[in-house]
């Protein structure tokens, strides 16, 4: 009778022997995010080599200067990944006050020491780097907004006082990065803003009344700049002054013109033979569309897409296993990612105004190609931790069922 008794203690033993062995085979992270990545990189490296060539040639005698300084920052973003994929999240909750007073010193800083560039003042030179303060003070000031919305969470759904704080944080940032001036990051700073206030539980009237008053003052700062009126009006009609202010935009549109369905093959833009301003940063996806074509256009946006989506369903994981924090922060590199994207293309394309905003893990540019690797690398620590922290919860579970198989056998055999 204790024999047969024993049986089924034995199948569940096994059974439970069996899930711990599938469990070891869990791969500890999104080998999807890093694959998307990489393929960005690789795309990135092949239109900027094809796209910067001319321009090099002049300005260096080297057709492949900007390649290899591409490849060395590629380089330099998966070391700066690496190191940052190290970090538990734990310290992004502890030092994103601290993060955001860096943010603050760099956008101070590069008001009174930064280099200035065709009228922007954008960069610090330390040496043989260059760092554009902007983009790191991106990244610092979600991880900033996803703490705040961690602690303050009942205020700011219940609360005006508690909506309005962050917006103060940023309103003090936005003016710092428009004495640059750079008011393409702010917007991709507000939209951001925007939608983790929405996330985070902001009543629909705060919420529409913040977009109005967006809309408001973008408006407001593109009429007390002539320069930007001038782009708002070649925007709007580029053909009416091509050779003027609507020149950068009918270039970029004979680029997407010529590409057709399948491009003209890689290496054989016009456009790229310096008849377009900024071929190899800002409108690199006119060159793609060029050389490439409609499906290498849209082969890089649904890559980014798959990105963005990725993130999101981070964002949705971590709130599930209560990571609030790591939720935020998912949910913020999502938005801006996906923001930044339809910037950079609509400008490109004449969907919207013409603004400087590099394409995520594509556009050269040392600054923003490692700080969008470390937002990449924070992604795949939110979602190896939650692995973690599930496989860890089914172990504890497992050693509860162990420790019942055992008392039952104990039972069964007295």
């Amino acid at each position: 009778m204790a024999n047969a008794e024993l049986k089924p203690d034995n199948r569940l033993s096994a059974l439970f022997a069996a899930k711990h062995d599938d469990s070891v085979k869990v791969r500890p992270y999104d080998l999807s995010l890093v694959l998307i990545a990489m393929t960005l990189f690789a795309i990135g490296f092949v239109i900027v080599s094809s796209a910067s060539m001319p321009i090099a040639e002049r300005l260096h005698g080297n057709p492949f200067h900007f390649a290899v300084r591409h490849a060395i920052y590629i380089g330099l973003a998966i070391i700066a990944a690496m190191i940052v994929l190290n970090l538990p999240m734990n310290f992004w909750r502890v030092a994103n006050p601290y993060l955001l007073f860096l943010a603050i010193g760099l956008l101070i800083a590069v008001l009174i020491v930064g280099r200035t560039v065709n009228g922007s003042t954008r960069w610090i030179v330390v040496g043989p780097i260059t760092i554009q303060a902007a983009e790191p003070a991106k990244l610092f000031f979600f991880c900033y907004l996803a703490g705040y919305l961690v602690r303050r969470y009942e205020e700011i759904s219940e609360n005006f006082k508690g909506f309005v704080k962050p917006l103060g944080v940023f309103f003090l940032l936005a003016l710092l990065l428009l004495n640059q001036p750079d008011l393409g990051t702010v917007i991709v700073m507000l939209a951001t803003t925007i939608g983790l206030l929405f996330l985070a539980g902001a009543k629909l009237w705060q919420f529409f009344g913040l977009i109005f008053t967006g809309v408001l003052a973008v408006v407001a700062l593109i009429l007390v700049e002539p320069y930007r009126v001038k782009r708002v009006t070649a925007f709007l009609d580029p053909w009416a002054d091509p050779f003027g202010s609507g020149y950068q935009l009918t270039q970029s549109l004979m680029a997407y013109g010529r590409g057709s369905w399948f491009g003209q093959g890689l290496g054989n833009s016009l456009q790229k033979l310096e008849f377009l301003p900024e071929a190899h940063t800002d409108f690199i996806m006119a060159i793609l569309a060029e050389e490439l074509g409609y499906i290498g256009v849209l082969t890089v946006l649904l890559l980014i897409l798959a990105m963005v989506a990725i993130a999101l369903r981070i964002g949705n994981k971590a709130l599930t296993q209560e990571r609030p924090f790591d939720a935020f922060l998912a949910y913020a590199i999502g938005i801006w990612f996906s923001f930044q994207t339809a910037v950079n293309v609509g400008a490109s394309s004449g969907i919207l105004p013409t603004k400087g905003l590099t394409l995520p893990l594509v556009s050269y540019g040392g600054s923003s190609l490692i700080v969008m690797a470390v937002a990449v690398a924070i992604l795949l620590r939110i979602d190896f931790e939650l692995r973690v922290d599930g496989v860890q919860a089914l172990k504890r579970g497992r050693k509860t069922n162990a420790k019942k198989i055992s008392t039952n056998k104990d039972s069964s055999e007295e």
